[in-house]
């Protein structure tokens, strides 16, 4: 593994825990199909309802490029839209035969990591 993709890796790891921590449980890591990759998806049990989350996580270190969040753009954010559908009619569909009760939802994970100290994580919740 090259060092962009343990660097992803990372981020992924660290965005998996924030999840959990939030109660949330996650069902699949990078699954992948022919039109691209869903980096984490979940379920949300908040609320009292069971949402699907789609989530996309973006990693990056503190003093380069752009803010992680700012990575995903109205095209990325479409291109997830399509994923989760894929995911949903080859994942949940054939098990469960019907939607999620909560629905399906879209979350981006910002990691930064600084030069020092422990990962600064951002979680937004329904980007699209």
């Amino acid at each position: 593994m090259n060092q962009r993709g343990a660097l992803g890796r990372f981020g992924e790891d660290v965005a998996v825990r924030r999840l959990r921590d939030a109660g949330m449980t996650v069902l699949e890591r990078n699954w992948r199909c022919r039109a691209g990759e869903i980096d984490i998806v979940a379920q949300d049990r908040d609320a009292g309802g069971r949402t699907l989350v789609v989530c996309e996580v973006k990693t990056r270190r503190a003093g380069r490029f752009q803010h992680p969040m700012a990575a995903v753009t109205p095209l990325k954010t479409e291109r997830l839209r399509r994923l989760a559908q894929w995911w949903l009619s080859e994942r949940w569909l054939t098990v469960y035969g019907m939607p999620p009760p909560g629905g399906v939802r879209i979350d981006l994970i910002g990691v930064l990591l600084p030069e020092r100290g422990a990962p600064l994580v951002e979680h937004a919740r329904g980007v699209a």
